[in-house]
């Protein structure tokens, strides 16, 4: 008698596992679409703030300084904990880490639509920007796990790339269109349904496997430290000046966490940043590339904005509606991208597109503030076609530069160094047009400085970044391979068992 109950009991929870089994889950197309969505309110919350700052601060009598925290309390703890949101998410697996995140932002949106006073938006500011650096990674490894062919995953990463394009190009508008029509409040109000269809959508989204990535706290805690600290200073640097104490103080303290960091990372048998993956040619120039695309992309559109409306007496949403010609093409060659790397590998097109970007911006010297409106518009073209090109074969050669189980970590590092290659090009350049009574040779200034990192990366990826398609095999049997073929398979060393 005791057997049978036994028997029951195991069949019944075959039948329900079957059941479970049973139930209609996300189509690869569909998983890749809540991945695009979630990518595409991230980035719209980098871009949407700024036109509102103005209708902030009358509510509340919020000076300068402190309506800037608004936009940098959201880009401080994005671009800080980029680097352990993606360990976060290999070890956890990406579909939890991109549910937790999600539900984080989604919380956070709502909490700044309905903050009482300023110093409440910041915090849920911050908050907010944890949730979106958890969730970065983890979306980018779910269209990488989503495809197993190399043409399926180009085309889902072009995909995820174009989503941040349109937000990119619809933050302005949509920011000035809401604070004008709705008030302030709803342009953190329209993330909430975007959050919830997302949350809906993981539900029946397949689950990602838990990985074996070692978390390393001390090495977590040092580079969140040290990227805080840094982003602190290069945006108090553009803001109060490069001298002023904070901003040293923030310089002081991003370097000898660095410092902490190195040392230890160097003594740990599996760190959660592996020094040898930067070992990789692949992995070290696409960094580097993202960074610098970053920095003249976002540094550049921070510098016409002001040209437009100190210099061309544009209201801010008219700055806003001026980006749409570039930023709609940055968009729709994102696609285009997705197939010249199914064809011709990530390399050719990442050249392309990064040449592209260099000429366009060296078009740009000769704007002057009677420049035709529309030449103008025309002459800024090249730069959204130039980065809008570049971005979907980068993270593509990231990706295939290391294996399937540190899908996460390399997403992280490539969003990490692109985030702070912005936030870098807006505190350098930004600073290079402080003085308006100088404000057009600063101009010329920063677009010289934009070309010449390109031109330094272009170089980089035509000398070490191999053609065609990268196909790394970690699971492969057999036996021990040399240092050399580890690090090119493996590139964060034998895995743990």
């Amino acid at each position: 008698m005791s057997r049978r109950p036994a028997a029951d009991s195991a069949r019944g929870a075959a039948l329900g596992a079957a059941a479970v089994g049973d139930r209609p889950r996300l189509s690869p197309h569909a998983t890749v679409l809540v991945a695009c969505l979630a990518f595409f309110v991230i980035t719209l919350d980098t871009t949407v703030v700024n036109v509102a700052l103005p209708s902030i601060g009358a509510q509340w009598d919020g000076q300068v300084s402190a309506l800037q925290w608004v936009v940098t309390a959201y880009t401080l703890l994005f671009a800080a904990l980029l680097l352990s949101a993606g360990a976060i998410s290999d070890r956890i697996g990406a579909s939890r880490a991109f549910t937790i995140g999600l539900s984080v932002f989604t919380l956070m949106s709502a909490l700044c639509g309905l903050a009482p006073s300023l110093d409440v938006l910041v915090v849920a500011r911050a908050i907010q920007g944890a949730g979106a650096a958890v969730m970065m990674p983890a979306s980018l490894a779910l269209v990488r796990q989503a495809y197993d062919e190399p043409a399926h995953r180009a085309r889902g990463i072009a995909w995820w790339t174009a989503g941040g394009g349109a937000a990119v190009a619809a933050g302005p508008v949509v920011g000035g269109a809401l604070t004008t029509g709705l008030g302030w409040r709803w342009i953190f109000f329209i993330n909430i349904p975007v959050g919830i269809v997302a949350l809906i959508g993981m539900l029946r989204a397949p689950r990602s496997p838990r990985g074996q990535a070692p978390m390393d706290p001390a090495g977590q805690v040092t580079a969140v430290l040290a990227l805080a600290a840094l982003v602190f200073a290069v945006i108090n640097g553009g803001s109060d000046g490069w001298t002023s104490p904070a901003t040293l103080a923030g310089f002081v303290v991003a370097v000898i966490a660095a410092a902490a960091f190195l040392l230890v990372e160097s003594r740990q048998s599996n760190p959660a940043v592996p020094l040898t993956m930067f070992r990789h040619p692949s992995v070290a120039v696409c960094t580097s590339a993202g960074l610098a695309l970053n920095l003249g992309y976002y540094g550049l559109v921070f510098v016409f904005t002001i040209f437009f409306q100190e210099h061309r007496g544009a209201s801010a949403l008219v700055a806003g509606l001026m980006f749409i010609p570039m930023t709609a093409f940055t968009t729709l060659v994102n696609l285009l991208a997705g197939k010249l790397t199914n064809r011709h590998g990530p390399r050719f097109p990442l050249i392309l597109g990064q040449v592209i970007q260099t000429l366009g911006i060296l078009g740009l010297l000769f704007v002057s503030q009677d420049t035709p409106t529309p030449l103008l518009l025309a002459l800024l073209v090249p730069l959204g076609i130039g980065g809008g090109l570049a971005i979907p074969p980068l993270t593509t050669a990231m990706l295939e530069s290391v294996p399937h189980e540190r899908a996460g970590l390399a997403s992280g590092v490539l969003s990490a160094a692109r985030q702070f290659g912005g936030a870098i090009g807006v505190a350098l350049l930004g600073a290079l047009i402080a003085d308006s009574a100088h404000f057009m040779t600063g101009m010329r200034i920063s677009l010289i400085i934009g070309a010449a990192v390109l031109v330094a990366t272009t170089l980089g990826v035509v000398r070490f970044l191999p053609a065609g398609h990268q196909h790394v095999d970690s699971s492969a049997p057999g036996p021990r391979k040399t240092e050399a073929d580890a690090v090119s398979a493996h590139p964060d060393g034998p895995r743990p068992q």
